[in-house]
């Protein structure tokens, strides 16, 4: 079964713990990199057998992990076509594992090892970190036809409906991941692909959560009439032409206006008002372009005449809209909140909730003109002080000169060792607490040798204590730090144990710790250089627009 597996460029580089740009490297350097034997042109997929020992005849260290066979013999067992319903599959068998329930995966998949390997995966990492490792893969494999909300959208999406939000309703929740992040008590989810709502509901299930989904369209097929939650939560498909406009017409929940056919993100905002109970918040993500569209303004103005509108915040490219459904009696506010600048969105709805003033906050009877335009940064607040800000910005960017530091080539190729070995041999320990000298290590923060007084550090951040006449710290991190910058991608789960360390004589390592730690300092001030020099282009373009900024020559 394993000699006709298939892989993806994306697998093999996990295999070998490089990035997908070494492996179209491999491809277009070397002659007997194994052919493609199946997929298409953009998406060629190359046998396992001959993968596995293409690396092994190169000397190029990889490691098939159990997730990762599990994986490959779960796509293999059919067309990419059924993935999801195949992934769906594993999410009901991890689900009732341990129930005492007989679950047959399928007589159309027939691999008798794979729920073997499913146990023996769920037992190492537990089911629902097994099922969550399937998932990034699957994810992966199809990222042209899947739409994730970003993680950090979905965090701060749950952050601004509130803690304990009670029952949350998420009518396009696609994986699940706004309704796992929400916090609520009870969850109710609605996507238009069966498959996708087995694979969401699972996760939720995983998660322990007290859940219902079903899978059809929310909007021509809402599977929750009647229903009324604490909070919405929603990432809907942007431009969708094919909502149901006909079939729509006059429909119930369009209580600001029937939407236009060409603004499906309008209906999609009606239909998560009318799924919450006075006084409910919807945070729904929205494309630009709705808060401007004419064919959209009487809806616009509609929902800022009842109060139902009570902010929209760029993010990331998108907009979040901040409803709250109007309560019987009450009177409308009199100011809608809109922010080009997430970052101190928070602070601001919560005080804008209250009633407070607060910056950002437009007179909605400003905004009542022919347009309705609600876009964020067309309202943002002229800073009188952007030329004097310039010139501090400018100031600060020439003061930053990244030195690289000097390097020679060098043909010699080490042997290597991992972490697991290194534990193993009592080279590194695991401490209960962070001293100085000893390294940090997470996924999303490059390692680092702690410096100062005693501290807790908790998962995922890892922690080791070198022994110095073995092993240098600074050497040490500085190859977490390049294992960090060659993961595939941002959601890969890195395994710390199994990265590769070369084995050096201890001057060596030091001398390369001291060469590590110039490279850290130097992407430290490259990073700043950008981050500055991005500012300063932002203040130069608005102070020669707004004139408080001229050419010198």
């Amino acid at each position: 079964m394993e000699e006709q597996a298939t892989v993806s460029a994306a697998d093999i580089a996990h295999i070998a713990g490089v990035g997908r740009a070494a492996v179209s490297n491999w491809r277009r350097r070397y002659g007997d990199f194994p052919p493609p034997v199946a997929g298409t042109a953009s998406s060629p997929l190359f046998s396992l057998f001959d993968i596995e020992n293409w690396l092994r005849e190169r000397g190029k260290p990889f490691e098939i992990s159990l997730g990762d066979r599990i994986w490959q013999r779960l796509r293999n067992l059919g067309d990419d076509l059924w993935l999801g319903e195949r992934v769906g599959r594993v999410g009901t068998y991890l689900s009732r594992r341990g129930s005492g329930e007989e679950w047959d995966f399928s007589p159309r998949y027939d691999d008798p090892e794979l729920l073997e390997l499913l146990d023996r995966f769920a037992d190492e990492v537990g089911a629902r970190e097994a099922f969550e490792f399937l998932c990034e893969r699957y994810v992966e494999a199809h990222s042209r036809q899947l739409s994730v909300t970003a993680e950090p959208v979905a965090a701060l999406m749950s952050r601004l409906i509130g803690p304990d939000p009670g029952v949350v309703l998420d009518p396009a929740c696609g994986l699940g991941t706004l309704l796992l992040a929400s916090g609520g008590t009870r969850l109710l989810g609605q996507t238009d692909d069966p498959a996708l709502s087995c694979i969401a509901a699972h996760r939720l299930l995983l998660a322990g959560a007290d859940m219902e989904m079903y899978g059809a369209d929310a909007l021509p097929m809402d599977s929750y009439a009647g229903v009324l939650a604490d909070a919405v939560v929603c990432d809907p498909p942007f431009n969708d032409r094919e909502w149901g406009y006909d079939e729509l017409v006059g429909d119930p929940r369009w209580e600001y206006g029937q939407p236009p056919r060409g603004e499906p993100e309008l209906a999609w905002v009606q239909h998560c008002l009318a799924h919450v109970k006075p006084g409910g918040l919807v945070v729904i993500r929205m494309p630009p372009a709705a808060a401007a569209r004419r064919t959209g303004r009487r809806i616009r103005g509609n929902l800022l005449r009842a109060g139902a509108l009570r902010a929209i915040v760029t993010v990331g490219g998108a907009d979040l809209w901040l409803l709250r459904r109007p309560e019987p009696g009450k009177r409308p506010p009199s100011r809608l909140l809109l922010l080009a600048d997430p970052s101190t969105v928070e602070e601001q709805w919560r005080e804008h909730l209250r009633g407070a003033e607060v910056p950002g906050a437009v007179r909605i009877i400003d905004l009542l003109d022919d347009e309705i335009d609600l876009s964020p940064a067309r309202h943002q607040e002229r800073d009188e002080h952007v030329g004097e800000a310039f010139l501090e910005v400018r100031r600060h960017f020439e003061g930053i000169r990244p030195e690289p530091p000097s390097l020679a080539v060098s043909g010699e190729k080490p042997a290597f060792t991992t972490i697991g070995e290194l534990l193993k041999a009592g080279v590194l320990t695991v401490p209960e607490s962070v001293e100085e000298g000893d390294v940090v290590a997470s996924p999303a923060v490059p390692a680092y040798v702690h410096s100062g007084a005693s501290a807790t550090v908790e998962p995922p951040m890892s922690k080791y204590r070198t022994d110095p006449e073995r092993l240098d710290a600074a050497f040490l991190a500085g190859c977490l730090r390049a294992a960090g910058q060659i993961a595939p991608t941002s959601s890969t789960r890195i395994d710390l144990k199994r990265t590769q360390i070369p084995r050096l004589p201890i001057e060596t390592q030091r001398v390369h710790g001291e060469a590590f730690t110039r490279l850290a300092a130097f992407e430290d001030a490259l990073r700043e250089a950008a981050k500055s020099g991005m500012e300063l282009v932002r203040l130069g373009l608005a102070g020669l627009m707004e004139g408080q900024l001229r050419p010198e020559n």
